[in-house]
């Protein structure tokens, strides 16, 4: 994939990756170099300075235990022997465990053939010391003291010697493995430098390419907005890129072809409005005279309008009278309303009065019978009395009998008293019924109260509108005569227009244009000519003879007339925003 089809953005990204991931493996490289050398460095020291520790312990041990044989070879003092009976053997033990660790601490040749010479030396010197024990458990001081002396002293001299050969042997290997492991880290720190220069020319190189990538397109661009600066709209652009500059070069092709367009409208546009303004001045001359004729007509139309408004208001003023007389009638209906509600009122008291008699018969219906209940009571007690109550029972026999005509009068008291309320009640509803009719008959008055209102309110507003009608008439008169003058002024801005769009087509012909894209957009653009706006002459106006006409006054449109040769022209200032072509051309309107 080539680059150029990589957003800028993605370069950009790109690049500080490789760089970063550069930056990082020489980083990752350095350190883990480093710490590899560092580790064998510590592993190799470590050693090293384990068997320097070994030869230096073999060396003292063996210096001390010499001391040790020596003070008891000797002396006779047997506090000497006592004290180093027991470190002797000790001494030896560890001389011996050192021996060992040295042996196994990974020797190579040199140091196995100096090991092997100190280990002979020992034993040589062991063989001395075993003679000065023999002489000692004999006790034979002189012969182990001159044993010491002549045999033991110079073998372990040899042995000490020896062991600090070993130990220099060590200090030098120390010294060697430093050295190297410098060196090591010598070239490590070259290997590292030598990365970051690497990283950096690589840097370098990539900017420069990054720079050649965004510069060329760059270049490019300047060179096409050049040349369609300069009015050169011919020149190809590439746009086979897929990054930005991709966007911006088939932003600069869709300018420069949304210009080829433009340009290429504007000179139709200017031939259209020479041709335009050719037509518009035929056209002032059909319109002058269409003009004359709509004059005629308005004067007779003004006539007209003034019978009408006469015809309107008469209407009007019977209307103002119909609309007294409803209300006179709706007067009398609600006073009658009135009345009947007063009855209906008076009706509800009645009814009510009769609701309460009945009520009270009730009661005394109750009273009665309860009066009933005592008398039989008093007569059965009368009876258990016997002779002595026999006066008694005949009280109440006589009560039980009031008692019961009582009761008699008030059931047919009380069916009257009902008959009654259901008389009444059947008369208020009959005036209820009365009352709404009274009701219906006072809203339906005032309705037609309202009506007659509202179409006295639409007399007047009908002749308040005629009168507007008939000054608008008037005013579109002297409209229509200033539109006369109007007509003159626009032909000449039509002649002017022509001249204008001349001098356009010249400024319009610097630019050079692609013959395919102008020969493409020329085509759909010759069925754009205006068209001749005297073929569609308006009917209306050549039809005078429509209106009604009234030779009563004359005088009405002649006013106007004589109004208007003594005026100047006020809108003459605006003869160009009229002189538009008959189809309307949108490529024109948008330029």
């Amino acid at each position: 994939m080539k680059s150029s089809y990589f957003t800028l953005g993605a370069k950009l990204w790109l690049f500080v990756a490789l760089v970063m991931a550069l930056l990082v493996f020489t980083l990752v490289f350095a350190t883990n170099r480093s710490t590899e050398v560092q580790t064998r460095a510590d592993a190799a020291f470590a050693a090293q300075n384990e068997k320097i520790n070994l030869a230096l312990q073999w060396s003292g041990q063996v210096e001390t235990q010499l001391t040790r044989i020596v003070a008891t070879a000797t002396t006779a003092d047997p506090a000497i022997d006592e004290l180093f009976k027991g470190q002797i053997p000790a001494g030896s033990a560890r001389i011996t465990e050192v021996q060992k660790k040295v042996e196994t601490s990974g020797l190579d040749d040199t140091e196995k053939k100096l090991f092997d010479r100190i280990g002979e030396e020992r034993k040589v010197a062991l063989v001395s010391l075993a003679k000065v024990r023999d002489f000692k458990a004999a006790g034979d001081q002189p012969s182990a003291a001159a044993e010491v002396k002549t045999n033991l002293l110079s073998s372990v001299d040899k042995y000490v010697k020896s062991l600090q050969e070993f130990s220099e042997l060590q200090r030098g290997r120390y010294a060697t493995l430093n050295e190297g492991f410098q060196v090591e880290r010598n070239a490590n720190a070259w290997i590292a430098r030598g990365l970051v220069a690497g990283l950096l020319v690589a840097l370098i190189l990539g900017t420069l390419v990054l720079i050649r990538q965004i510069r060329q397109p760059l270049k490019e661009a300047i060179a096409v907005a050049e040349k369609i600066a300069s009015g050169d709209l011919s020149a190809k652009v590439s746009v086979d890129r897929g990054d930005e500059f991709g966007e911006m070069m088939r932003a600069l092709a869709h300018m420069q072809e949304q210009l080829v367009h433009l340009v290429s409208d504007v000179r139709r546009g200017t031939d259209n409005i020479a041709t335009a303004s050719e037509e518009i001045a035929t056209g002032n001359q059909d319109l002058a005279n269409r003009t004359e004729q709509t004059a005629s007509n308005l004067e007779k139309t003004a006539s007209s309008m003034e019978q009408l408004t006469a015809t309107v208001k008469q209407s009007a003023d019977s209307a103002r009278q119909a609309n007294q007389l409803a209300a006179s009638a709706a007067q009398v209906a609600q006073r009658g309303g009135s009345v009947v509600s007063q009855v209906v009122t008076t009706m509800d008291d009645i009814n009510a009065s009769s609701r309460k008699i009945s009520d009270i018969i009730s009661v005394i219906d109750g009273i009665a019978f309860q009066t009933n209940i005592l008398a039989l009571n008093a007569a059965v007690e009368a009876a258990r009395a016997g002779e002595q109550g026999r006066g008694f029972a005949v009280v109440a026999s006589e009560v039980r009998s009031l008692a019961g005509r009582s009761a008699e009068a008030a059931k047919e008291i009380k069916l009257l008293i009902n008959t009654s309320v259901d008389k009444v009640q059947g008369g208020s509803a009959l005036v209820a019924q009365a009352g709404e009719t009274m009701t219906e008959i006072v809203s339906s008055v005032q309705r037609v109260t309202d009506i007659m209102g509202e179409i006295t309110a639409a007399t007047s507003e009908q002749a308040q509108g005629i009168a507007q009608v008939n000054t608008a008439v008037n005013e579109l008169d002297q409209m229509t005569q200033q539109n006369a003058a109007l007509v003159e002024e626009s032909a000449a801005a039509a002649s002017s227009m022509k001249d204008q769009a001349q001098r356009l087509a010249e400024v319009v012909s610097a630019f050079k244009l692609d013959n395919q894209s102008v020969a493409a957009k020329a085509a759909p653009g010759s069925s754009t000519k205006p068209k001749p706006s005297t073929a569609t002459p308006r009917p209306a106006l050549a039809k005078p003879a429509a209106s009604p006409a009234k030779t009563s006054k004359p005088a009405t449109g002649a006013k106007p007339m004589a109004s208007l040769s003594n005026k100047p022209a006020a809108p003459a200032s605006k003869p160009v925003t009229t002189a538009k072509p008959s189809n309307g051309d949108d490529d024109w309107e948008t330029f």
